[in-house]
């Protein structure tokens, strides 16, 4: 068959047949008045969001990807974002979300599947085994196959796939290392080379509230209260749940002195030069310019290490884990007791006593300023209220 004689490509069938190219593929889905429209009208429709002029425009480079590679079910694939996006997911995980599921399904057609009917247990298997010898990093594998298996729970819960492929899920183990927080030292000479103002008060405030530098970025003016030194974080940025953190005394007066100079027609808090707010990349690069003026870059220190130096520092200064949790927006203790495994003065103190005996160093006798336990009291006395005949 000709290029020419190529068949039409329609988004209500689950097998697909290319176009000759990416773009007459993506002109074909928009002229089908199917998937596209109403992702464009969903999207349209969807909840507000503070970014409402760039978000839906950034959301549909994301449906855009879709026409652009080979696999089946490509009709199926939007629908489930679409789900997803109704479910009011960020930009971020609808994007995860698509690369997962592309990838496994470029997979699943390179193995000569056509239809999503086709898909076994063996399909997750061999991906996982091939995302391993490209060498992902578990945690990535681990992610991916949470989105596939929401996306095949999706079929299934329409009734577009069998559930037997539901059973016995493929798990892979994810490493669970400790956060990397900063010593102590290292604190002190990361803020003594920093001579910005801005930069020290973001630097300052991450520090001692723990916020993510997600949070940090999207900081608007109306949610500080210096007065009560604290600062309004009105949804989290993972898990979109608001909470209120705390302002030390050195961390509000850097803000606050932060404050007297910029510019008071940016809605951000934080600003680069000549724009209206900050991005990831330039406040990594402003960490990493202070980290290797500090002299710690081959530490491996990130900007998420300040959050974790915060959590370890409370947790050490005796803040209970109910409260830590609070203060960092967990929504589970668990994650929050991963902070407990890293510092745990109790533990380190009754440690250092049991080998302190071990070594020599210290006797294993009882303490001299230990009280006496009463003597106990002889049987006649405990008995004597009784049967007489209990004391023969």
């Amino acid at each position: 068959m000709t290029a020419v004689e190529s068949p039409q490509l329609n988004p209500e069938i689950p097998t697909d047949s290319p176009p000759t190219t990416p773009n007459e593929q993506f002109q074909q889905f928009q002229r089908q008045k199917g998937v596209i429209l109403r992702v464009e009208s969903a999207l349209a429709e969807g909840p507000h969001d503070p970014f409402a002029d760039k978000t839906p425009k950034a959301v549909l480079r994301i449906f855009r990807r879709i026409p652009r590679s080979r696999f089946p079910a490509k009709r199926y694939l939007y629908k489930f974002l679409c789900h997803k996006y109704r479910q009011n997911c960020k930009q971020r995980t609808l994007s995860s979300y698509c690369t997962s599921i592309r990838f496994f399904l470029t997979f699943v057609a390179a193995r000569g599947k056509e239809k999503i009917d086709q898909l076994t247990r063996d399909d997750l298997e061999a991906f996982v085994e091939h995302e391993q010898d490209r060498g992902m990093q578990p945690n990535t594998i681990y992610h991916r196959l949470i989105h596939i298996y929401a996306f095949l729970q999706y079929l299934v819960d329409h009734e577009m796939l069998l559930a037997n492929l539901l059973l016995r899920k493929l798990k892979v183990k994810v490493p669970d290392p400790l956060p990397k927080a900063m010593d102590p030292i290292d604190v002190t000479r990361l803020l003594s080379v920093i001579d910005n103002t801005r930069d020290r008060a973001m630097i300052l405030v991450m520090l001692r509230t723990g916020m993510r530098i997600g949070e940090l970025l999207n900081l608007k003016m109306a949610d500080v209260r210096l007065s009560e030194q604290k600062i309004l974080i009105w949804e989290g940025e993972k898990n979109a749940t608001g909470r209120s953190v705390c302002l030390s005394t050195d961390a509000a007066g850097a803000l606050s002195q932060w404050i007297s100079l910029r510019d008071p027609e940016k809605e951000n808090i934080f600003y680069a030069r000549g724009r209206h707010s900050m991005g990831y990349t330039a406040s990594r690069k402003m960490f990493i310019k202070y980290l290797t003026r500090a002299g710690l870059s081959a530490k491996g220190y990130c900007l998420h290490s300040l959050r974790h130096t915060f959590a370890t520092d409370l947790l050490n200064a005796g803040m209970r884990l109910e409260c830590l949790q609070q203060l960092l927006g967990h929504s589970s203790l668990e994650m929050t007791l991963r902070y407990a495994r890293l510092s745990n003065k109790t533990r380190e103190k009754e440690y250092f006593k049991a080998m302190a005996v071990i070594e020599g160093d210290l006797s294993d006798e009882p303490d001299r300023f230990d009280c006496p336990l009463p003597a106990p009291p002889e049987a006649a006395e405990l008995l004597g209220a009784h049967d007489p005949k209990l004391h023969q």
